[in-house]
């Protein structure tokens, strides 16, 4: 279950997100098996948590957000950060919102090593930096309408919900995964610490909407008119005689 996109438009292209899609993907294609074969280049740009602990290695700070895992890891990195990213770099502007998204990956880097500063595991990918897009999302437009996609086996439906259900959703379980010391290999920590970063980044913005008042001036929903998708359906042929 996850999102595919939302009904939100921007009003101006969101040229920081799709430079950073771009970015990630050609890094990913270099440092893959089957393709670049950069995997010096993976290792030296990875998270070791136990190495920031001892002063050495700092460059994964900030490195380790444009690497990848796998073509899973970052097809879903990518399509969260082209669901909700579009948005706050509307709102932010396009410096402004770069800003943000690095120092939401820092603020997730650190609650990852505040969280097992010991650990020797490395740590990749970019969804610290997209929790906090999402945690900047929410403050701004918990109202507004995600289209998500659930599949179970071979079926598949569509639904239409709040952004602050999707969001507070997916929060919570990061939370529980990081306070329950899950060991699945996955950087709870730092999912939950760039979620609270984006909240406490978009914070003056949304005062200098005026706060309470923003989501009261629109109900919570964003400021521009909602898109209504139109539903696709398979055609049907008809069978000659």
């Amino acid at each position: 279950m996850f999102p595919i996109r939302d009904h939100n438009p921007s009003t101006r292209t969101p040229w920081v997100v799709r430079g950073l899609i771009v970015l990630n993907v050609l890094i990913y294609v270099l440092t893959a098996e089957w393709g670049g074969r950069m995997i010096g280049l993976w290792q030296w740009g990875a998270l070791y948590p136990d190495a920031i602990s001892h002063g050495a290695s700092l460059h994964g700070l900030f490195t380790y957000m444009f690497l990848h895992a796998g073509i899973m890891h970052i097809a879903g990195n990518m399509l969260f950060l082209w669901v909700f990213g579009d948005n706050l770099e509307d709102q932010l502007g396009h410096l402004g919102f770069l800003i943000f998204y690095l120092l939401g990956g820092l603020a997730a880097a650190a609650a990852q090593i505040a969280g097992a500063p010991y650990s020797d595991a490395p740590m990749v990918g970019a969804s610290g930096a997209i929790a906090a897009v999402m945690g900047g999302y929410l403050l701004l437009f918990p109202k507004a309408r995600v289209d998500i996609l659930f599949i179970f086996v071979i079926l598949y439906k569509i639904f239409t919900i709040r952004a602050w259900i999707v969001l507070g959703f997916w929060f919570a379980i990061q939370l529980m995964n990081s306070l329950g010391g899950s060991a699945d290999g996955v950087a709870y920590w730092a999912h939950a610490g760039g979620f609270l970063a984006g909240l406490v980044l978009v914070m003056p913005a949304f005062l200098r909407r005026g706060g309470p008042q923003f989501w009261r001036a629109h109900g919570g929903l964003p400021p521009n008119p909602s898109i209504d998708y139109v539903a696709t359906r398979v055609p049907v042929v008809k069978r000659r005689r």
